[in-house]
């Protein structure tokens, strides 16, 4: 009897209910619930009638569902209402709980900072939770204990590791860089070596891509990718696997054309008649081509170093000025391909030009010219002169002018081992120092450029030969001060210049001064 009291009680409560929530709708929604709501009603009371003692848990069920089923159908129309909080109160509804990184509960329960979780956005409440509680035990993959402040310790020293090594990397680079090394063109016959590269770029590629090691390395692609193929052959000197180029000389025949090359026994036969030789005798059969590409490939060199003749370094050298001369003549070309000759004597000690011609034509008259105009500062001295075998030296009007007494001929490696090559180098500076500089064009304006020069060589420009003095002074015998003077003025400019760079001064070697007093 409690039972069934309890059971009706319970059913008069829901429908009190339903018929609460029925008067919240608008006018089409509410006649509607409250029809519903009859329905239910009724059939609570038949069910009753019809099955008496069985109908009170049957009636309890049909109004659970009853329940349910309004509960379902209330929420969406209460939920698109007017928006009033009191309709949405009488429905339970669930809040969206945040969830938070475990890291962040670690190091706020670790550390107990309040204000860390605090600018996260983490209330305060639920923050205080986490430091109170314990940490919950959790299965994972990486159990790791260790401090922050350890893992940033660590963190710290594997980054200046790396700058240091970045570093390293960096000045290795610009060391092989600056020395222009690289594999281009360039054999690697030893196979340790091969093999040390290629070990080198296999531990690199688990850090770069194979492309960017290559190009580190100076490598091709297709020059690594042969190495690798022939990695298991580990062969000394050997471009390709044997296998796969089978028709490659073999190490043995290779070994023997470096032999007979590099033989002092074969060093007089040619490149090519050796390796015909080579077939004669039975040892390799190769073309010659082949022989000269492994002897330039390889570079090996044979022995025929050519063993010249001692040359005399230091030429004839006169004591005193007129006491030897050189003659001799130089063609230069004009622009429009014309040619002129300038004839010149030159004096060996003082390197003084003493006479000079140009002409148009070749003829022995300007060279006899300029022997007479050197002979008028040495008309008590009877000077050699020194000269080679051209025509311009050795003719009739020469010889005749020789014959007279007045100079004595000495013929450059004929009579005297030496050259004539004083004259020749005061030859190639005239052109290069000066006339090639200039437009020459006619013989006025080559006439001119020569004037010009010997004027400035004698008078005005230092020997290299002698200690400051110009062929002038050494000729006249006016420069014998001019060495000690010079001596003299460079160590006073050093004194001059450590004192000017001791007053001297900058912002580093400036001494600090005191604010203080």
């Amino acid at each position: 009897m409690r039972n069934r009291l309890g059971d009706q009680r319970i059913m008069q409560q829901q429908l009190t209910s339903l018929r609460i929530q029925s008067l919240l709708f608008d006018d089409e929604l509410g006649p509607l619930c409250m029809q519903l709501l009859l329905q239910g009603e009724r059939l609570l009371a038949e069910c009753g009638v019809l099955f008496g003692e069985l109908a009170n848990p049957l009636r309890r069920a049909t109004s659970q569902h009853i329940w349910d089923f309004w509960r379902e159908f209330s929420r969406p129309c209460l939920q698109s209402s007017s928006g009033d909080r009191d309709h949405q109160m009488m429905i339970a509804t669930t809040r969206k709980q945040q969830k938070y990184d475990h890291r962040l509960k670690d190091i706020v329960r670790a550390s107990g900072r309040i204000d860390l979780a605090r600018q996260h956005g983490v209330p305060e409440s639920t923050a205080r939770g986490w430091v109170s509680s314990p940490r919950p035990e959790v299965v994972t993959s990486n159990v790791d204990d260790r401090e922050v402040v350890e893992l940033q310790q660590q963190v710290a020293a594997l980054e200046k590791k790396t700058r240091r090594l970045q570093a390293i990397a960096r000045c290795a680079l610009a060391r092989v860089t600056a020395a222009n090394a690289n594999l281009d063109h360039k054999r690697i016959p030893d196979g340790e070596s091969k093999q040390r590269l290629m070990a080198s770029i296999e531990r690199a590629r688990s850090g770069l891509p194979l492309r960017k090691v290559l190009k580190i390395v100076g490598l091709s692609a297709s020059r690594y990718h042969a190495w690798k193929r022939g990695q298991d052959c580990e062969l000394d000197d050997s471009p390709s696997c044997p296998r796969q180029n089978s028709q490659q000389l073999t190490a043995n025949e290779v070994a023997t054309i470096k032999e007979m090359v590099t033989s002092e026994e074969y060093r007089h036969v040619p490149t090519g008649t050796l390796a015909i030789l080579a077939q004669r005798l039975g040892k390799v059969y190769a073309s010659p081509s082949t022989w000269r590409r492994l002897v330039r490939s390889r570079g090996w060199r044979r022995p025929r170093t050519r063993i010249h003749p001692l040359k005399p370094r230091v030429g004839i050298r006169a004591t005193s000025p007129n006491e030897v001369w050189h003659i001799d003549m130089t063609v230069i070309r004009l622009i429009d391909g014309e040619h002129l000759y300038l004839h010149a004597v030159l004096d060996n000690y003082s390197r003084r030009v003493l006479s000079w011609r140009l002409t148009e034509t070749l003829c022995s008259t300007s060279t006899v010219e300029n022997l007479n105009e050197a002979m008028e500062h040495s008309e008590e001295e009877t000077p050699k002169v020194l000269v080679d075998g051209g025509g311009e030296n050795l003719n009739p009007a020469i010889d005749e002018f020789i014959e007279s007494g007045k100079l004595q001929r000495l013929l450059a490696r004929t009579d005297i081992a030496s050259s004539n090559s004083m004259i020749e180098s005061w030859w190639r500076t005239l052109k290069h120092q000066w006339l090639f500089l200039n437009t020459l064009d006619s013989l006025s304006a080559v006439k001119k450029h020569v004037a010009f020069y010997v004027d400035e060589y004698n008078k005005k420009l230092p020997h290299s030969a002698f200690r400051g003095q110009t062929p002038d002074e050494m000729y006249f015998g006016a420069g014998e001060n001019v060495a000690d003077d010079l001596e003299a003025k460079r160590v006073a400019a050093r004194q001059s210049r450590l004192q000017s760079n001791r007053r001297a001064s900058c912002k580093t070697c400036e001494p600090l001064t005191d604010i203080s007093s």
